[in-house]
């Protein structure tokens, strides 16, 4: 009888197939239209296209899930935080 081990580490990342949760459930949602799209048009050429279309994006969710980085344009937030009120050049304060 085969002996499966216990994944431990849930806390920490939650995979299926390789993917975290939300990717998953991204590919799922890909795989449930297409198979939608293939059901309702009856055409073999659609449905090649789907299976390929779909374990693309399934590859490319894997590359994502394995370099995060990836989608990372920059930093969220300035490098420095200030209260100092803005002043403009020219601009003293005064309006009348």
């Amino acid at each position: 009888m085969k002996q499966f081990e216990v994944y431990r580490n849930i806390r920490v990342r939650a995979l299926i197939f390789g993917l975290p949760l939300a990717y998953f459930a991204m590919l799922m949602m890909a795989v449930v239209a297409s198979l939608m799209a293939v059901i309702f048009s009856l055409d073999l050429v659609l449905l090649f296209a789907a299976v390929l279309g779909n374990a693309l994006f399934y590859g490319v969710l894997l590359k994502l899930a394995g370099d995060p980085g990836l989608l990372h344009m920059g930093p969220p937030f300035p490098h420095g935080i200030s209260n100092k009120k803005i002043t403009f050049h020219g601009d003293d304060g005064q309006h009348t």
